[in-house]
């Protein structure tokens, strides 16, 4: 994978639930991270004292998180009503030269702050909440 803009990492929010996805206002600095817990099934009899994996086992999760600046109103009131509301509704994060991870995110925490001089900011952090899939670009 070549440098890319970090501009490029775009997190889109399905607005209508129509499968219309928009780019989340805004977003200066984004964020994503994949995880998957470990099974371990190490017995006395594993090789070596090596600690041994079930393959395919285990949970895999994804987090997204940004900050930026409040631009569109439309995408700024559909995140903050999905965290009211408990929604948890498709995502997108289009990763350059990488590919596009779409499918259900809660968000886990909103932030909004600003200071006396300065634009108002937030914060945004996404929880995956079903299935993902991965489509390369």
């Amino acid at each position: 994978m070549a440098v890319q803009n970090g501009k490029d990492l775009l997190v889109k929010i399905d607005l209508t639930g129509s499968g219309n996805f928009q780019t989340v206002a805004g977003l200066r600095a984004t964020r994503v991270s994949f995880n998957a817990e470990s099974v371990d099934v190490t017995s006395l009899e594993s090789a070596g004292g090596w600690r041994e994996l079930l393959a395919g086992a285990g949970v895999k999760s994804a987090a997204i998180s940004g900050s930026g600046i409040f631009r569109d109103a439309a995408s700024d009131e559909r995140v903050r009503q999905i965290f009211f509301d408990g929604e948890m509704p498709g995502f997108q994060v289009v990763i350059p030269d990488f590919g596009i991870i779409e499918g259900p995110f809660q968000v886990s925490s909103i932030e909004y702050a600003g200071n006396h001089d300065g634009e108002a900011t937030y914060e945004l952090s996404l929880t995956s909440a079903g299935q993902l899939t991965f489509t390369a670009i």
